[in-house]
């Protein structure tokens, strides 16, 4: 079952792209949305509880490196499963409207593909190869479907993103390596030792993919430049490989090793929280600012999972679904926006959308609190959890050290509100100025921002949906599996 829904999305996605002269982009859409759901619904069914591994599949693959094709489900990849297969499925869905090239509906499933098999890998080497598939693919949809009126800094912006990504890939590779030479297997679950070198370097390259600053000076021109599929498969699936790489790879395989590097992440994190608040006030294009708030957004998931306690991995897995999908509903908003208007400047949109295009302001006004944190939304469960995991302290951190963290990351939030105040009022309130390109929501973009705000919605009244996963007397942390192994 679970192969199925890793190979559904791939194949249809391969065949669109050798076949997409032959194939119309709403019907590409349509296969590619079926694809997406097929796997949503397989990784729900197949989830057996917060205990061991559903749908395991373990058979030898590349036998002089004992390298296994192994996969399954645990409880710290089921929720990423899920929310990049949601994600993938709404980009089908919002393609199916823009008659589109069947090659972006092919990128958009081998991506979310690729995604899939690195949260859903167990062997070291497989995972490193899905995170590989996973960025060529999005090179193409920067590079050759990015923003229309600038083709060469959409390639600049597209292979400023693969160097730096490859370049953190190779750090993880060597980094694997390493723990394969030491521990004489690549299965995760039976390396057995690890060296600070090699945590460092799995660190230092998922920090990349995070992004954390300094290492984040890719991702701005990248969201600016990608088409509206990519800047949520971008913010909502790409980020977390990296906040999954660090949670599973380094903090639990190598937890012992991590603990010599996690303060040095938890001041990279928090530094991120208040420097991106900082410069998503002095900005005026939309995408830029919703990028530079994912930096901020990671940051706090970052400082859970270098606090190495219980509390910081619910902070860390919850922070970043929710954080997929706020903002992949904020990408998806100001891609509307944009399409309307030729620009994602606010100066350039204009004020009082409120009256211009009432359910499209609604729509963005409410991804704008749930980004902030506002009770009773996800985001506000995502942030909180982290400052309590922070304010814990945990095994890792000093008092003195988690608890200056913890003051500056509630800066941050201080100036989150302040960014998204200012966006809300730079755009959706004041004297509106009707102009001929107004539009509201259209029938692809109110099914699009309905599911995800009833997501965002029934996450932040009922948070315990992820949390409680790992609630269960037998999800232990301290050098112990028994989160997600049998």
């Amino acid at each position: 079952m679970i192969v199925t829904a890793l190979i559904v999305p791939f194949v249809i996605g391969s065949l669109l792209m050798l076949f997409r002269g032959d194939v119309p982009g709403r019907l590409a859409a349509l296969l590619g949305a079926a694809a997406m759901a097929t796997s949503l619904v397989l990784f729900a069914m197949v989830w057996d509880g917060p205990n061991g591994v559903s749908g395991e599949v373990d058979t030898s693959w590349i036998e002089p490196l004992r390298a296994h094709f192994h996969i399954g489900v645990t409880a710290l990849s089921w929720p990423f499963l899920l929310m990049t297969a949601f994600l993938g499925l709404l980009c089908c869905i919002w393609l199916v409207a823009d008659d589109t090239s069947p090659a972006v509906v092919g990128l958009v499933l081998v991506i979310s593909a690729s995604s899939l098999g690195v949260f859903a890998s167990l062997d070291l080497l497989l995972l490193f190869v899905f995170f590989e598939l996973a960025l060529i693919p999005m090179w193409f949809l920067i590079a050759w479907w990015g923003a229309p009126d600038d083709p060469d800094g959409r390639r600049r912006a597209a292979t400023r993103f693969l160097l730096f990504t490859v370049s953190g890939s190779a750090l993880v590779l060597v980094g694997i390596v390493i723990v394969a030479v030491q521990s004489k297997s690549l299965q995760i679950f039976e390396v057995t030792s690890g060296s600070v070198v090699a945590a460092s370097l799995i660190a230092l390259g998922f920090a990349v993919k995070t992004p954390l600053v300094p290492l984040h000076t890719w991702l701005p021109d990248a969201h600016s430049k990608a088409p509206t599929v990519g800047s949520v498969l971008l913010a909502g699936v790409f980020l977390k490989l990296g906040t999954y790489g660090l949670l599973f790879l380094d903090s639990f395989m190598l937890h012992d090793p991590f603990g010599k590097v996690a303060p040095y992440l938890a001041v990279a994190g928090v530094v991120g929280i208040v420097w991106s608040a900082l410069a998503c006030y002095a900005q005026d294009d939309l995408k830029r600012l919703i990028a530079y708030s994912s930096i901020g957004h990671m940051g706090f998931v970052v400082l859970a999972i270098s606090t190495q306690s219980v509390v910081g991995v619910a902070a860390a897995v919850f922070g970043s679904v929710v954080h997929g999908l706020i903002t992949g509903l904020l990408f998806f908003l100001s891609g509307s926006l944009k399409e309307r208007f030729g620009t994602a400047s606010m100066a350039a949109i204009g004020r009082g959308l409120y009256t211009r295009t009432p359910w499209l302001a609604v729509a963005f006004v409410f991804a704008a609190v749930a980004s902030l944190g506002l009770p009773g939304l996800a985001g506000f469960w995502g942030e909180l959890l982290s400052l309590r995991s922070a304010y814990e302290v945990g095994d890792v951190l000093t008092k003195s050290g988690a608890w200056t963290l913890l003051g500056f990351a509630v800066l941050g939030i201080a100036l989150t509100t302040a960014y998204f105040v200012r966006a809300i009022r730079l755009i959706a309130q004041g004297e509106p100025v009707p102009r001929d390109e107004d539009r509201d929501l259209g029938g692809h973009e109110v099914v699009v921002s309905v599911a995800l705000a009833a997501s965002i919605l029934v996450l932040g009244l009922a948070p315990g949906l992820i949390v409680g996963l790992y609630d269960h007397p037998t999800v232990t942390y301290h050098g112990s599996y028994s989160a997600v192994t049998p």
